[in-house]
C-alpha cells in the first residue's frame, strides 16, 4: 500500500504538470484570427484603377454559356399600339456604366405583379430595378422578429430575369420610437441591425443600397426638422454593418429632394449637400445620391440659362431643371470628391393635370417620352465619368389612380393583368444603351 501511495504522490502531480505545459503551448501557438476591416470608401477613379490592374493580372475565367433563368410562365406582351421588338439584353457588367440603366418599380406584394414589370424592364433593355425594401415590412413586428417572405420573393425574381437591385432601406419600425413619418429610430444601432441582416441574408445578390430617402424635407425625417448632421451619423451607421456583411455592396446616399426652400421643413438640397460634405458624410458611402426632377425644362436646359430668362418660362429657380445635378456636382468637386460617382436614384417628368402644385410644369406624354431618352444621352455626352446608374420614375403601383400624383410620373398605366404602356416606355426601350 506504501508503494502505491507513493506512485501516486509523484506520478499525478507530473502528469498534471505535463497536461499543463502541453496546453500552454497550444495557446500559444495558436494563430489569433484577423479582423474583418471595413472598407474605407474612396473615390470611383481610385477602385477603378486598382480594378483594372486586378484584372490585368487575373487570369480570364472561361465564359459561362448556360441561358438565363427564365419565367416560369410566359409574360404578357406590353400594348404599344406599333408592335415594334424589345430592345436585346446587354449583359451585366461588374461595374454600373456610365451611364447606367434603371427604373423604380412596385415588386412587394403581389409576386404575379412583380414578375409582370420585371419582364418589362427586362425587355426595355434596362439592367437595374430600384425597389423599396421598407424595414418595417420586414421586422415590423419587434427587435429580431424578421419576415423575409416577400424580399425572398423579390431577390428571385429579379435574379430570375438577371436584373439587379438597389435596394431602398427606410421605413422605421414603429418599436423603434422613430417619428411619423418615416422618422429615424431612436437608436440608431437597431437601423444598423437591420442592414447588417439583410446585407447578410442577400450577400452578393442586392447589389447596392440607398440609405433613406430625401432627408432635407420634414415629412422623410419624422416631422422634425431636416438635419444633415443627424443623417450622417444614421448613415455611417448603415454604411458601417452593410459593409461588415457584404464588402462588395454599394452604399449610395440618400437621394435629397430639388428645392431652394428653407425653413422647418424643408432644407434646400444644395445647402443641404454642403453640410453633409462638412459633417463628413463622404466617409461613410460609395456613391453620391442625387434626384433630378425636370420640371417643365428640356433636359439641356442650364440653370443658369433658366434664371437668366426674363419671361420665367420653364420657373424661376436653379433647381427647375435637370441639370440642378451640376449645381450639386459643383458642391462635390469644392470638397476634393471629384472623383466620386453620382446616382439618380429618381428622375423623370410628370404629366400631372389635376394636382395645381405639379400641372404647372406638366408636359405632354410626347414630351415626356422625348426628355427622358434626351436626358439619357446628355448624361452620357456629359457626364461620364461620374455618372452612375440613373433610374428613372416609376413603373406604376397597379393600385395606383389619377388621384395619387405619381401616376402622372410613371411610364406604364397601372393596368393588370394586360401591361399598358405609355410613350415614354416605347421610347425608353427603343433607344440605344451602352454594352
Amino acid at each position: 500500500m506504501e508503494f502505491h501511495r507513493d506512485i501516486r504522490n509523484w506520478v499525478y502531480p507530473l502528469i498534471t504538470a505535463i497536461l499543463a505545459i502541453v496546453l500552454i503551448i497550444g495557446v500559444s501557438c495558436r494563430k489569433t484570427p484577423t479582423p474583418e476591416v471595413i472598407p474605407t470608401p474612396g473615390p470611383w477613379k481610385e477602385k477603378a484603377t486598382a480594378t483594372a490592374q486586378a484584372r490585368e493580372i487575373t487570369p480570364t475565367p472561361t465564359p459561362h454559356t448556360s441561358s438565363p433563368i427564365q419565367p416560369s410562365s410566359p409574360l404578357p406582351t406590353p400594348i404599344t399600339g406599333q408592335g415594334q421588338q424589345p430592345t436585346p439584353q446587354p449583359e451585366v457588367g461588374p461595374i454600373m456604366t456610365s451611364p447606367d440603366y434603371g427604373i423604380q418599380a412596385f415588386l412587394w406584394w403581389r409576386p404575379e405583379v412583380a414578375t409582370r414589370d420585371l419582364g418589362l424592364i427586362k425587355d426595355m433593355g434596362f439592367r437595374w430595378v430600384k425597389q423599396v425594401f421598407s424595414w418595417a415590412d420586414i421586422e415590423g413586428a419587434a427587435k429580431d422578429h424578421l419576415n423575409w417572405t416577400q424580399s425572398d420573393a423579390v431577390v428571385q425574381h429579379a435574379e430570375e430575369l438577371n436584373i439587379k437591385i438597389l435596394a431602398r432601406l427606410d421605413r422605421a419600425p414603429a418599436w423603434t420610437g422613430a417619428g411619423a413619418p418615416n422618422g429615424p429610430p431612436q437608436n440608431y444601432e437597431d437601423f444598423g441591425d437591420f442592414c447588417f441582416q439583410i446585407a447578410s441574408r442577400y450577400r452578393g445578390r442586392i447589389h447596392a443600397y440607398q440609405i433613406w430617402n430625401e432627408p432635407n424635407l420634414a415629412r422623410e425625417w419624422g416631422g422634425q426638422p431636416p438635419n444633415p448632421e443627424q443623417y450622417t451619423a444614421l448613415l455611417a451607421v448603415a454604411y458601417r454593418r452593410i459593409k461588415e456583411a457584404d464588402p462588395n455592396a454599394i452604399v449610395i446616399s440618400a437621394g435629397l429632394s430639388p428645392t431652394g426652400t428653407d425653413n422647418e421643413q424643408v432644407m434646400s438640397d444644395d445647402k443641404y449637400l454642403e453640410r453633409l460634405y462638412q459633417a463628413g458624410f463622404q466617409q461613410h458611402c460609395d456613391m453620391v445620391g442625387m434626384h433630378a426632377a425636370g420640371y417643365k425644362a428640356p433636359p439641356e436646359l442650364s440653370p443658369d440659362d433658366l434664371v437668366a430668362d426674363p419671361n420665367q418660362t420653364y420657373g424661376q429657380h436653379r433647381f427647375n431643371c435637370f441639370r440642378r445635378v451640376e449645381d450639386l456636382r459643383a458642391i462635390m468637386e469644392k470638397y476634393g470628391d471629384g472623383d466620386r460617382r453620382v446616382v439618380l436614384l429618381e428622375f423623370g417628368w410628370t404629366t400631372d393635370t389635376i394636382h395645381p402644385e405639379y400641372s404647372w410644369h406638366a408636359v405632354t406624354q410626347e414630351e415626356q417620352a422625348d426628355y427622358l431618352v434626351r436626358a439619357y444621352k446628355y448624361a452620357q455626352a456629359h457626364w461620364q465619368p461620374w455618372i452612375a446608374l440613373m433610374s428613372t420614375i416609376y413603373i406604376a403601383d397597379s393600385d395606383w389612380t389619377k388621384e395619387r400624383e405619381e401616376y402622372w410620373w410613371a411610364i406604364t398605366y397601372p393596368n393588370y393583368p394586360t401591361p399598358l404602356v405609355k410613350p415614354a416606355y416605347e421610347s425608353l426601350r427603343d433607344m440605344p444603351k451602352l454594352p
